[in-house]
């Protein structure tokens, strides 16, 4: 037998790991090779994950205020997927649940599919990223919790679109229409208060507001207005004096001392001169768990403040942080005022054209400059009365308007 080409001689028959290098070396390199071939035709056979269809696209909180034949729901929707600019939630009401009013999102409803799209200041949802809204509804036999949300076409249990992608044409929910005089704004059906000021005749308010002038009377007036309205054709217009005797209010004859357990109001607000830097008011409610004693939403130093008559206290404080905190109010133009208030325990929040104002906003954990007055009562507010006028305790006097009034146990939007 010849020697192999390179001169060195044959490997023994039965090499051993102690055998020649050029051996091993020759057999490590087949190994290695065939090794990459399996890999590579088990990267084609076996096919990669897909994540958009075992992934969740969304998750959704939904939380349910229910009473009898009514509920409001409280929606926070989170994007567990890439970011969106655009939303739009969709889910069925299986037990014919149907929806009455919405705020911080479009919502509409046909049949029993429903749909949530954006508005124009909350449609970019970055991954991981909230954003909440809320409506209104009735309901019959049961109202169970929707169980088929679907995010932009991609159902929120991962398992791609609950039902085919289909748009249908979206047809607003019709409330049955309740008897047609008086008409009543919109948004606020079902509430205690709820009124244009449609069913005045003119002149002094009557019927379901009287004129109310506390302690002492003067030179303001109220009296029903149809040159400057919110909407419809007429609206509450108040003629305030400076000084507290020239104060006038109109005040609802609806009993709303059972409202809650959170009290929700709006009002359309519109006025002639800026905020003063001394204390004025515009509502007042008086406050059954304080001896009647006003609560009262107004303006200081320029800016709008809650009072409460009992201590003075105000939120936020007067301090210059405190101030600014808060927000003037527009002159000649009108303007949505919201406002909660918890009977069960000490929290309120305040909106001006839907934008909470943060020095208005009191809970239990106390914060600097704001609400160390407000907590110094443990005791939270009942209100029992709605008074919307104008109140000065120095020399400022105005005029203004207030339309599309609602007061209720639910909240009301804009």
């Amino acid at each position: 037998m010849s020697a192999p080409p390179d001169g060195r001689p044959f490997p023994p028959p039965w090499p051993s790991p102690a055998g020649p290098a050029w051996f091993r070396q020759y057999t490590m390199r087949e190994l290695l090779a065939v090794v990459a071939t399996l890999l590579a035709v088990a990267a084609v056979l076996i096919p990669a994950r897909a994540a958009s269809a075992a992934d969740p696209a969304c998750r959704v909180d939904y939380t349910v205020n229910q009473w009898g034949g009514g509920f409001t729901a409280s929606v926070t929707v989170t994007e567990l997927g890439p970011a969106v600019s655009a939303w739009d939630l969709r889910w069925t009401f299986a037990a014919g649940q149907r929806v009455t009013s919405a705020w911080n999102a479009a919502v509409t409803q046909s049949g029993t599919s429903v749909s949530a799209v954006n508005l124009p200041y909350n449609g970019s949802l970055p991954t991981g990223g909230s954003t909440s809204f809320g409506f209104q509804g009735t309901w019959t036999s049961a109202n169970p919790v929707p169980a088929d949300f679907s995010l932009n076409g991609v159902s929120c249990n991962g398992s791609g679109p609950s039902t085919p992608p289909v748009t249908p044409t979206p047809t607003p929910t019709v409330t049955p229409t309740p008897t047609p005089t008086p008409s009543v704004p919109a948004g606020c059906s079902g509430a205690v208060v709820c009124s244009g000021f449609e069913d005045q005749a003119g002149g002094t308010p009557s019927g379901d507001w009287q004129v109310v002038t506390p302690s002492c009377q003067g030179t303001g007036t109220a009296t029903i207005d149809t040159a400057t309205v919110h909407s419809g054709s007429r609206s509450l217009r108040v003629n305030g004096g400076g000084g507290y005797c020239n104060h006038v209010f109109a005040a609802t004859t609806k009993t709303v001392s059972s409202t809650g357990p959170v009290v929700y109001a709006r009002m359309w607000v519109r006025h002639t001169t800026t905020l003063p830097a001394s204390h004025v008011t515009m509502i007042t409610m008086a406050d059954a768990a304080n001896g009647n004693k006003d609560l009262r939403v107004g303006g200081q130093n320029g800016a709008l403040q809650w009072n409460r008559e009992f201590d003075d206290a105000t939120l936020p404080e007067q301090s210059p942080t405190g101030v600014a905190l808060s927000t003037p109010l527009a002159t000649g133009r009108w303007v949505c005022l919201r406002y909660q208030i918890d009977t069960t325990k000490q929290a309120m929040s305040t909106y001006v054209d839907d934008q909470e104002v943060a020095g208005l906003h009191l809970d239990t954990t106390p914060t600097r400059d704001v609400d160390s007055q407000w907590l110094s009562r443990t005791t939270p507010p009942r209100p029992a009365t709605l008074r919307l006028g104008w109140e000065s305790y120095g020399g400022d006097a105005d005029t203004l308007w207030f339309d599309d009034v609602a007061f209720g146990s639910a909240p009301i939007a804009c």
